[in-house]
């Protein structure tokens, strides 16, 4: 498998234990057989915007996880930039009839860039563009 983009639903995924994905993510975070993994500070933003009215443990947690993450050389940290937010913006506005949100659109817009097809996530939003989420594929919603 080719390197493939990791959303924040892969990323809330691993870390919470509750969460109905959380084994699926954890069995292929362990694999061997994992593929290099892209992603993005946004994503990174929004994973721990997702954990911070959670209570100081997982708040800590979420910030250990993503030192993990920045140190981890089998995953590609894509830095934030006005041309990133620019490229998102612009498909954010381009579908007024769509619930997609910027951090997903700076995503999309990754993702054609680095010519990912895969993303770690089960957001239909990615399928409607085009790209294969693989937790949907797995039969997650």
């Amino acid at each position: 498998m080719n390197a493939v983009f990791a959303d924040t639903f892969y990323w809330v995924s691993l870390a919470s234990p509750e969460d109905a994905s959380h084994e699926r993510a954890n069995i292929l975070d362990a694999s061997k057989d994992r593929p290099a993994l892209v992603t993005r500070e946004e994503v990174l933003t929004e994973f721990l915007t997702f954990f911070g009215n959670k209570g100081p443990f997982l708040r800590k947690k979420a910030v250990a996880m993503v030192r993990a993450i920045m140190r981890d050389n089998t995953i590609r940290v894509l830095p934030q930039s006005h041309e990133t937010f620019r490229l998102g913006f612009e498909l954010y506005a381009a579908r007024p009839d769509k619930s997609y949100s910027l951090p997903d659109c700076i995503s999309m817009e990754t993702m054609r860039r680095e010519h990912l097809t895969e993303v770690l996530t089960n957001d239909r939003h990615f399928e409607q563009e085009g790209f294969r989420p693989l937790f949907r594929d797995l039969g997650i919603d």
